[in-house]
């Protein structure tokens, strides 16, 4: 394995990209652009820039500060102001930040928000999460988007009106009134219409992993590819020209058959995965070692889902530009029942060739472990493919057990070369 990685230019593209933003956000009281506070899933990223706002993904605030390894101490202080062990800890991670001055990434405070969109998407705790920040920023509006959970598999025409009703009657309007700007649809349209590009080429990127050697690793490199898309850069010509690059890159390492780069250089893969739930973000490079150590290499995950499903077969629609806003967040992966995540995770295991599937539980996430051991028997026996099984926590160093984890990966991996091996 080579020990040098050098930056390839969609790596250059998306640093600059983040970096314009957070320069942006760093000076909205000389520019007086509007700041809008909001999530990652059913994130409205074209409606926001259609009102030349900017947008703060406070789970984004979490997870960049799990990896600079400060997480742990605003946890603390969130606990200390009174939120309990068991709450999620994107959470306290995101309140404790704000105790101690909402400082952002580049050692710059991020600004206040002139609006609280809550984007609701299958998590519950979102809606307490905003009651939070509402008692951090007092008189700042709060713009409600609750999204029909998708019981019964299916999105009818009655939920893809009951979003618009919502769109039209309290999220533009509020909109309209924070940013002092009249609702353009035109602009709207423009903004989806790049989106389509977008999720275009986000499937065309995921797909490459069909081939042997897989030339991405979907989950611990999938996360930064995921990263424009879900931080308000969808719906850009920007976001179109970083993905158009990022898959010239990885054709060009499939065309020469080369494995996924990770920051110790090429993985020779030797297993394929299907990864259910979150990475730990606290000690991520730690976490990814332990996989490419044993050469294996995550062909599909559900986490790359969590800003939106494409793979599906769905796309924003300009001409419909309401009704698609709503159909996008009722696409989400939390927004999926069971059986369809079931049926999602089966088909990424056949389409995708894996040799496995494992699950990371998530201690404080039950919108994504809620239901987990129930998918994975069924898959198990759907599939009659093995199942591993792995605990840790989205930004709580507490929970991410070292030796645990690795004792548990390094039998799993035994278990899958002596399977394979058999099967030769």
């Amino acid at each position: 394995m080579s020990q040098e990685v050098s930056k390839e230019k969609s790596m250059i593209l998306q640093k600059e990209m983040i970096g314009g933003l957070l320069d942006d956000l760093s000076i909205t009281k000389e520019t007086g652009k509007k700041v809008v506070y909001t999530f990652v899933p059913g994130n409205l990223s074209e409606l926001i820039r259609a009102f030349d706002m900017l947008p703060v993904y406070p789970e984004i605030n979490a997870l960049q500060s799990g990896m600079r390894k400060i997480s742990g101490n605003y946890i603390r202080d969130a606990e200390k102001a009174g939120h309990f062990e068991d709450v999620c800890t994107y959470v306290k991670c995101d309140i404790g930040m704000m105790i101690n001055g909402n400082i952002g990434p580049t050692g710059k405070k991020l600004p206040d928000p002139d609006l609280l969109l809550l984007s609701y998407t299958g998590c519950f705790t979102f809606m307490k999460w905003f009651e939070n920040l509402e008692r951090i920023y007092p008189g700042v509006p709060v713009a409600m988007l609750h999204t029909p959970y998708q019981e019964n598999g299916k999105i009818t025409p009655e939920m893809t009106q009951y979003m618009v009703k919502q769109l039209k009657e309290d999220v533009i309007p509020k909109m309209e009134k924070v940013s002092g700007k009249k609702f353009d649809e035109s602009k709207l349209k423009q903004t989806l219409a790049e989106s389509v590009k977008v999720e275009d080429l986000i499937v065309k990127i995921f797909d490459t992993t069909k081939n042997r050697p897989s030339p991405i690793d979907a989950y611990f490199a999938g996360v930064y590819y995921i990263g424009p898309i879900n931080i308000g850069f969808r719906g850009t010509p920007e976001a179109v020209t970083y993905y158009e690059e990022l898959y010239k890159e990885i054709l060009y390492r499939v065309e020469n058959k080369l494995g996924p780069i990770t920051p110790e250089g090429e993985v020779d893969e030797k297993i394929r995965l299907v990864v259910e739930g979150p990475p730990n973000w606290t000690s991520f490079r730690e976490f990814w070692k332990l996989f490419y150590d044993h050469g294996a290499v995550i062909v599909s995950s559900s986490y790359t889902k969590v800003g939106g499903v494409y793979d599906t077969g769905f796309r924003h629609d300009p001409e419909r530009p309401l009704e698609t806003l709503g159909e996008y967040c009722m696409h989400c992966y939390t927004n999926l029942n069971l059986p369809q995540r079931i049926e999602l995770l089966s088909k990424s295991i056949k389409d995708y060739h894996a040799d496995g599937i494992l699950v990371n539980s998530i201690k404080s996430c039950n919108s994504f472990s809620a239901g987990q051991l129930i998918m994975m028997r069924e898959i198990e026996e759907k599939l009659e493919i093995p199942v591993g099984f792995i605990e840790s926590d989205l930004v709580d160093p507490r929970y991410f057990s070292y030796s645990n984890i690795k004792n548990r990966l390094d039998s799993f991996f035994q278990m899958l070369n002596q399977r394979k091996t058999i099967s030769n």
